[in-house]
């Protein structure tokens, strides 16, 4: 299945989360050959620590998405307010249809449908109306999921993993969450790896799966 779609668009609520998510994929999908776009609906300004530059994710997403492979000219940057996404439900499907029509894109990486933080379930619902003709994909956050369905692995490697990891590390401004860590992202792919019998992989919920 992994042969069957050249377009690929990350939808990432917050600046980081499509690399805590899926970056190893990216990087493998990327390496294949295969185009994938990258859009941030917020820069989580008010979540930024005071002694910083309020828009320093933006600086950090530029260097960990370009680290990953992503071209410049695939990220999005849109400037919703963290934790404010419920309240703008309509603009964000807009943006996302836009972008659709732009893109024309094969699959969606998004946040899983059982992800409790309220601005990813604003992501993941509205990616579903959006993009639910496509084959949509639900990645993997286990410090918001209430649950998740281990449906579709993608086996990476060292060179992946690293590339992750080093992308993680762009954040510095995110540098306190446990999440960020190298020791997190390499045991939580580990574990996936495990359970194909491999050394690494990211684990993702099939929302929708469209052969055509």
């Amino acid at each position: 299945m992994i042969a069957d779609f050249q377009r690929v668009l990350v939808l990432a609520p917050h600046t980081d989360d499509g690399e805590i998510g899926c970056g190893g994929s990216i990087t493998r999908f990327i390496e294949e050959g295969r185009e994938v776009y990258y859009v941030a609906f917020s820069s989580a300004e008010d979540s930024v620590p005071k002694s910083m530059e309020k828009d320093i994710l933006k600086t950090e997403v530029r260097e960990a998405t370009k680290l990953l492979g992503i071209p410049p000219e695939h990220l999005f940057l849109l400037n919703y307010s963290v934790r404010q996404f419920p309240a703008h439900r309509q603009e964000i499907l807009e943006d996302m249809i836009r972008l659709g029509n732009e893109l024309n894109p094969d699959i969606v990486m998004l946040p899983s449908t059982n992800d409790t933080h309220q601005d990813h379930q604003t992501i993941s619902q509205e990616g579903f109306r959006a993009f639910k003709r496509i084959s949509i994909i639900g990645y993997e956050m286990p410090y918001n999921n209430l649950n998740f369905s281990t449906d579709l692995f993608v086996a990476i490697n060292e060179n992946q993993l690293a590339k992750k990891v080093n992308a993680m590390k762009c954040y510095r401004s995110q540098a306190a969450r446990a999440y960020i860590t190298e020791e997190f992202i390499r045991s939580l792919s580990c574990v996936r790896g495990t359970q194909l019998g491999i050394k690494y992989a990211e684990a993702f919920e099939i929302i929708r799966w469209v052969l055509s």
